[in-house]
């Protein structure tokens, strides 16, 4: 497992310091200021946008004011890319990158940083958690990818984001729901707060079905959860012990927990949404 020093989730301040934008506008690649990390203006055409970006669109509304205000005063935030090749990669900035092409600036100011890929990954997801630039369905990719790519648990990629661990595990589990919710969370016609309601439902069938509706009639927040309620019926009449029983098994382990019990006996079910969370989940059961 790779190890890193240090958590990135404090924020991305002391990584980018300020610039004058006023001197944006030349197409000379030049030292501007050094800090221990080297500050240049960047050729627009030596920049290529990063393959792994968490992003996935962009708004059209959002680039033309970016766009707008970039005309006006240039990049007030420089870019953080790394070398490769014959030019560099975009770590964090693209779409102040892509602004910049578009208001014909020759260059642009950037801090420009030697980074590993997992390093790559991490800055550009915190940085675009913090301006919230991603969509619920972008931000659990992200998380997903960093475990999955960097053999990392969801209390690490936790630790890394400036989260606790049962929010990435909510991001996460929002990649269980069908393609179609999906799609709907990243373009914003289902709030996070309905999706993670639809969770709920043990079927895709039936998560399918309540989402139509949803949309069909404009379902609030609170109309999707009493939609919901009756299927629990079992668990609102239940001992207030089990209930707390429940609610102690998904702290400890971070994911849905149901006790169905029948007199003495009964069952524990424990959901799991990737083999890296089951795996996760074994290795807590047996410390």
């Amino acid at each position: 497992m790779m190890q890193k020093k240090g958590s990135l989730g404090r924020g991305l301040g002391s990584l980018i310091p300020t610039f004058d934008s006023k001197k944006n506008q030349e197409g000379s690649e030049r030292r501007v200021a050094a800090s221990g990390n080297e500050m240049l203006n960047v050729s627009i055409d030596k920049i290529s946008p990063n393959p792994k970006q968490p992003r996935e669109s962009f708004s059209h509304e959002e680039m033309e004011e970016l766009i707008s205000s970039i005309k006006e005063h240039g990049v007030l935030q420089p870019l953080i890319l790394t070398p490769k090749d014959d030019g560099y990669e975009i770590i964090a900035g693209e779409r102040r990158w892509r602004a910049s092409k578009a208001a014909g600036l020759r260059a642009v100011p950037a801090l420009v940083r030697s980074v590993k890929e997992q390093e790559k990954l991490e800055i550009s997801l915190i940085e675009n958690i913090q301006r919230q630039n991603l969509s619920p369905i972008e931000e659990a990719k992200a998380y997903k990818r960093l475990m999955d790519e960097f053999n990392l648990t969801q209390e690490e990629v936790a630790k890394k984001m400036g989260k606790s661990r049962p929010q990435v595990a909510n991001f996460i589990r929002l990649l269980a729901l069908p393609l179609e919710v999906q799609e709907a969370v990243a373009a914003g016609e289902l709030p996070y707060t309905q999706a993670r309601t639809l969770l709920a439902l043990d079927s895709p069938r039936a998560r399918m079905k309540l989402f139509r509706k949803i949309i069909k009639e404009k379902l609030t927040v609170r109309d999707t959860e009493k939609k919901v309620a009756p299927r629990a019926k079992i668990e609102v009449k239940r001992d207030l012990a089990i209930t707390d029983k429940e609610e102690r098994l998904r702290d400890a382990l971070g994911t849905k927990v149901s006790i169905k019990k029948r007199g003495q006996s009964g069952q524990i079910m424990i959901e799991f949404y990737s083999d890296e969370e089951l795996g996760e989940i074994v290795d807590r059961i047996s410390e």
